[in-house]
């Protein structure tokens, strides 16, 4: 079998993208960056794939799409926990593209596939980098200066540790040492910050060409885990398995026999029922433990259905038939669990953790159904598949919602209905919410409402005394929402009938003479 020729150029491409994550990333906080560089591994990987005469499978291009959505997302949102789950989706893509990059067989892949071709990605193409030979030699045969020069400097780097590790010794250990040391890197304060910039420069440069060589050597014959024998053979037996189902069900159909009480008594029978919570309490009370035990039902159930023995089309009709009985109950449950953050949200308006899980659990509820139906229809390999796009469509969900906007546009709603403001709040947020601050101010002076104005010109005076609110030193972190933000509070500010303010200390502002604090109690 002839030995696969490494691509030309491989390791300096790598190299060089090392060096231009460190020019985009380092020091800077996420922005138009991020989807510039996902742009550059995207076209360095083509490049280098087309050199090699490599072409990309069909159904692995499809993946190009939610990449090019979700590293747009840092560039256009600036909420934190949306900007960071669309990076991390993005980069988990990335890696599922190189993956299956000639094979194809993404859509096929099971839980222990993608656990293993992403986990074996680097170590595995570290091994087939090792292992293939390199394009270009001298014509007798030697290395090229190049690449003995880059030998030496990886040698260096390597090094480098040990060398500063042994100099501090030696220069504790002799003053005239220290003091020659000192002289001999002199204007160096840097050095030990270059030092680790460059091992993360030579560490990510491997690993992207790990990464490559995996999708060209890799990628095309790739068993499927499982596929034709399971990894690890049914042993439960089947009346195990029945008894663990039927028991699991009585629970939750207990729970919900329970629960149908307070869906049709109405609030009363919250609060003047034998439970005597109040408002608040039953409407906080138990979400979080009815999501986990939703969770863990789809877990129990994915895991049972791997592990026991169906020996008769009979065992399977009664294994799925209960399966759905036990989701239908689930779906009951999260129904309860959604009832009770409604409740909560009506109350009291929405803040990011009430958002978060305002949209998982509606994404759980399509994942439960998903599995349902491939339940009936005997494709349980797919349950991979359905869990990996309810949390790619719960991750896009976020990004398509802006949540920071949503929730200040919600609670300037209430607010304007005559609901109460957590106006220091909304002025924490990011600047995914200040066009809606904006309209909501706008919309107050003209309705006459200057309680809410003055309140919203607080939220955005607070929003705006921020550090991470002012113009950016480096065009790496630019970002669309931000930008724009700024431009718009830059005309209301300078408008004649916008309050005069300063900011006072770190976590408060002046408007027109009287002081405001911008903390605020956290809540959920």
């Amino acid at each position: 079998m002839a030995r696969l020729i490494r691509p030309a150029f491989l390791l300096p491409v790598s190299l060089l993208l090392g060096l231009l994550f460190d020019f985009l990333f380092w020091g800077k906080p996420i922005g138009v960056s991020f989807p510039i560089f996902v742009l550059l591994l995207l076209a360095a990987g083509f490049w280098l794939a087309g050199r090699a005469g490599l072409k990309p499978a069909r159904n692995s291009l499809w993946l190009l799409v939610p990449i090019a959505f979700f590293s747009l997302v840092p560039a256009f949102r600036t909420e934190p926990l949306t900007v960071f789950l669309s990076a991390i989706a993005a980069l988990l893509l990335l890696m599922l593209f190189a993956a299956s990059f000639l094979g194809g067989l993404w859509p096929r892949y099971g839980f222990a596939d993608y656990i293993a071709k992403l986990l074996g990605l680097v170590p595995l193409g570290l091994g087939s980098l090792r292992d293939t030979a390199p394009v270009a030699r001298s014509k007798k045969g030697k290395k090229p200066a190049l690449q003995i020069l880059g030998t030496i400097l990886r040698g260096l780097l390597f090094a480098l540790p040990l060398l500063w590790f042994l100099a501090v010794l030696l220069s504790s250990a002799d003053p005239f040492f220290a003091e020659w040391l000192g002289d001999l890197f002199a204007g160096f304060d840097k050095a030990p910050e270059y030092i680790t910039r460059g091992f993360i420069v030579l560490i990510l440069g491997y690993c992207f060409a790990a990464i490559y060589m995996y999708a060209f050597a890799r990628s095309k014959k790739q068993p499927l885990l499982g596929a034709e024998k399971p990894l690890v053979a049914p042993f439960l037996g089947w009346g195990e398995a029945l008894t663990m189902l039927v028991s699991v069900n009585l629970l939750f159909l207990a729970f919900v026999v329970v629960q149908f009480r307070y869906f049709y008594g109405g609030l009363a029978n919250i609060i003047e029922g034998p439970t005597g919570y109040t408002f608040a309490e039953y409407a906080r009370r138990g979400f979080g433990e009815l999501v986990v035990a939703a969770v863990t039902t789809l877990m129990f159930f994915i895991i049972l259905s791997a592990l026991t023995k169906r020996k008769t089309g009979s065992q399977q009709t009664w294994f799925s038939g209960l399966g759905i009985a036990l989701f239908a109950l689930v779906a009951v449950i999260l129904v309860s669990a959604f009832e009770r953050l409604l409740l909560l949200e009506q109350a009291y308006g929405f803040t990011r953790l009430r958002t978060y899980p305002h949209v998982f659990m509606i994404w759980l509820g399509v994942l439960l159904l998903a599995v349902v139906v491939l339940e009936a229809l005997g494709r349980q390999r797919a349950f991979a598949l359905a869990v990996a796009a309810a949390v790619v469509g719960f991750t896009a969900s976020l990004a398509l919602l802006n949540v920071d906007g949503f929730i200040a546009a919600t609670n300037v709603a209430r607010a304007a209905d005559g609901s109460q403001l957590d106006f220091r709040y909304l002025g924490s947020l990011s600047a995914d919410s200040v066009p809606s601050l904006i309209a909501g101010y706008t919309q107050a002076n003209e309705a006459g409402n200057s309680e809410l104005a003055q309140e919203l010109a607080i939220s955005l005076a607070c929003h705006f005394s921020r550090a991470d609110a002012l113009p950016l030193a480096a065009w790496q972190g630019w970002n669309l929402s931000a930008d724009t933000s700024r431009a718009q509070w830059e005309s209301l500010s300078a408008e004649p009938g916008f309050p005069e303010f300063q900011v006072t200390g770190t976590s408060g502002v002046t408007l027109n003479g009287e002081s405001f604090t911008c903390s605020y109690q956290a809540f959920d």
